[in-house]
């Protein structure tokens, strides 16, 4: 397993990084798996394990807590705050009210007394960044989180949050976490770039799109009937994903590589990704994973990836896992 600088923090970490969400109720309903699993990636070199708090309403770090007794000073660690952990509207977000109770209650279930990377799940359009990243900085100074970092932020708020921590003197965000695959090529336009200007390190998830570059047939997908519009082909995106998963699987097969080969190593390919999230919800997925990681791919076989999927295009743009507000919320775009 090879590694990388995140950002420049200084930390070194695998370039697979070990997703936690699916090594819970929400993938696998058999914990003792689950930290099988995760010793299983520590064997293999994996060092970088991530999860969130709402991952199965906060066991999927009591799980990789588990995991990591007698083992955590090997492992550089990240948790998310932001989502709703209770119905208390002030259990979400990225106020200092509940940032100093969300770690509070992540090193808890996390069995740790520190944080390697402390990230922001989504941004809060409630709440100031100088608030959020005040909050934030004072965790920094009090050794419970080491680096805090942003997850699915669009480049003008990562730009924004640089320019606040600059002004207002705090600590800054120094990684990004994008959703990124083959199918999703969005964040190539000005995520990945805007990370790189400011030296942020970027891990990247859904390599696998969900499901779609898994290798599997998609008409019987385990995921079909929990998520049907997710594999409805009979929608024009799903169809158009469903077009470029074919090419993309007999291009794998000319190249001697199953899919989901495929579809890790060119995440890994982009200058701006430090580490690829992998999200295995059984032993044997995270097996077949693992045997790609050391996957390269030629020059050539990404100039015809560019053909099958442009650069910086989200082949189905119902994807995109945040929406702004202004987008979302009728009443602002109304007088």
């Amino acid at each position: 397993m090879k590694h990388r600088t995140l950002g420049g923090t200084g930390i070194s970490v695998s370039e697979f990084a070990l997703g936690a969400m699916m090594l819970s109720p929400m993938g696998n309903a058999d914990p003792d798996e689950s930290v099988r699993a995760v010793h299983r990636a520590l064997d293999a070199g994996i060092n970088f394990v991530d999860t969130a708090d709402m991952y199965a309403a906060g066991e999927s770090e009591k799980i990789v807590g588990r995991a990591l007794k007698g083992r955590r000073d090997d492992v550089v660690l990240a948790t998310k705050f932001f989502h709703p952990m209770g119905d208390d509207p002030n259990q979400r977000g990225g106020s200092r009210r509940w940032i100093v109770r969300a770690v509070e209650e992540s090193l808890r279930r996390l069995g740790t007394d520190r944080i390697d990377l402390y990230q922001m799940h989504r941004p809060d359009p409630a709440t100031d960044l100088d608030e959020t990243l005040g909050a934030l900085s004072d965790l920094v100074r009090a050794g419970k989180v080491l680096a805090v970092g942003s997850s699915t932020f669009p480049a003008e708020q990562i730009v924004e949050a640089q320019w606040v921590s600059e002004r207002r003197g705090h600590v800054r965000f120094r990684t990004e976490q994008p959703p990124y695959s083959l199918l999703s090529r969005g964040v190539e336009a000005a995520v990945l770039p805007t990370a790189q200007r400011y030296g942020m390190g970027v891990l990247t998830w859904g390599p696998l799109s969900a499901g779609w570059l898994s290798g599997r047939d998609l008409s019987v997908s385990s995921r079909a009937s929990l998520e049907t519009q997710k594999f409805d082909l009979s929608l024009p995106g799903n169809a158009r994903k469903a077009e470029a998963v074919a090419e993309l699987k007999q291009l794998a097969a000319e190249a001697g590589l199953s899919l989901p080969h495929l579809a890790t190593a060119f995440v890994l390919a982009h200058p701006a990704v430090t580490s690829v999230i992998i999200g295995p919800r059984t032993l044997d997925q995270l097996t077949g994973l693992l045997e790609g990681a050391d996957v390269t791919l030629s020059a050539d076989l990404l100039d015809r990836i560019d053909a099958i999927v442009p650069p910086g295009i989200d082949l189905n743009p119902t994807d995109n896992y945040y929406v702004p507000p202004a987008l979302a919320d009728a009443s602002l775009r109304r007088r």
